[in-house]
C-alpha cells in the first residue's frame, strides 16, 4: 500500500503575524521611531505574548525594529551615518559579485546570466508610479538578481540579509523619482557593470546615496537620531 504523502507544514502563528507586521512597516503604515508595544499587539491580534515576543525578535533581527532599554521596541529610524554605512556594505557585496561575473565572463556576459536582472527591470517598468513601496521592492529585486547571478551563496546570503533594511530605508525616504527614469538608469547600469565592473557599482551607489541623503534633508530626515 503506497504511503500517503504528508502535506508540508503551513505557516505558524509567528510566521503569519511577522508577515503582517513586516508588511505594515514596509508599507510605511508604521513610521520611523514609532513604538510597537507587545501588549497592544497581543490585544489587537489575539496572539499570545510569547508569540508576539518571537515576532518582535524576528523583525529586530531583520533590523526593521529596534529594542532599546527603557524605550521598548520601535520601528527603526535611520541617521545619515546609518544610510552611508548601509550603502557602503551593500556596495562592497555587489562589487564582489560583479567582480566574480567579470572574472568568469569578461566584458560581455551571456544573455542567460543577465536574464533575471533584465526581467526584474522590465517588472519595475510595469509598475504604477504612485505606489512607492512596490517600486522600491521591484528596484531592490534588480540588484538582488544581479548579485545572485554571480553564483556565490555566501555573497547572496549576506546581500539578502540587507533586503528588509534597505526597503525600510527607501520607504522612509520616498525620494523624487519616476519609474521611467529608474528603468532607464538600471538598463544602463546592467550594461555599465559589464564594461567597468566594480567601478560602475561604486558610481551607481554613490549617486543613490546622494539622492537618499538629499531627500532626507528635504523631509527633515537628516536630523533623525540613529535608531
Amino acid at each position: 500500500m503506497p504511503r500517503r504523502r504528508e502535506a508540508p507544514p503551513g505557516p505558524t502563528a509567528v510566521d503569519r503575524l511577522a508577515a503582517d507586521l513586516r508588511r505594515q512597516v514596509l508599507a510605511g503604515e508604521l513610521g520611523p521611531g514609532e513604538p510597537v508595544r507587545e501588549e497592544d499587539l497581543a490585544a489587537a491580534t489575539g496572539a499570545s505574548r510569547h508569540t508576539v515576543r518571537a515576532v518582535l525578535a524576528r523583525l529586530a533581527d531583520e533590523r526593521l525594529l529596534v529594542a532599546e532599554p527603557y524605550r521598548g521596541v520601535r520601528v527603526t529610524a535611520f541617521a545619515d551615518s546609518d544610510v552611508v554605512a548601509l550603502q557602503e556594505l551593500r556596495g562592497a557585496l555587489e562589487s564582489a559579485a560583479v567582480q566574480l561575473l567579470a572574472d568568469a565572463h569578461g566584458p560581455r556576459w551571456p544573455a542567460a546570466v543577465l536574464a533575471p536582472a533584465r526581467t526584474a527591470v522590465a517588472a519595475l517598468g510595469a509598475l504604477a508610479g504612485d505606489d512607492w513601496p512596490a517600486v522600491a521592492a521591484a528596484h531592490a529585486r534588480v540588484h538582488t538578481a544581479l548579485v545572485t547571478a554571480a553564483g556565490s551563496p555566501r555573497i547572496t546570503d549576506a546581500y539578502t540579509r540587507l533586503h528588509s533594511e534597505l526597503l525600510l530605508l527607501l520607504v522612509h525616504v520616498a525620494p523624487a523619482y519616476d519609474v521611467a527614469r529608474l528603468v532607464a538608469e538600471h538598463e544602463a547600469y546592467l550594461d555599465d557593470v559589464q564594461a567597468r565592473g566594480p567601478v560602475a557599482v561604486r558610481e551607481h551607489l554613490a549617486g543613490s546615496t546622494a539622492a537618499i541623503l538629499a531627500a532626507r534633508g528635504v523631509r527633515g530626515g537628516g536630523a533623525a537620531a540613529a535608531r
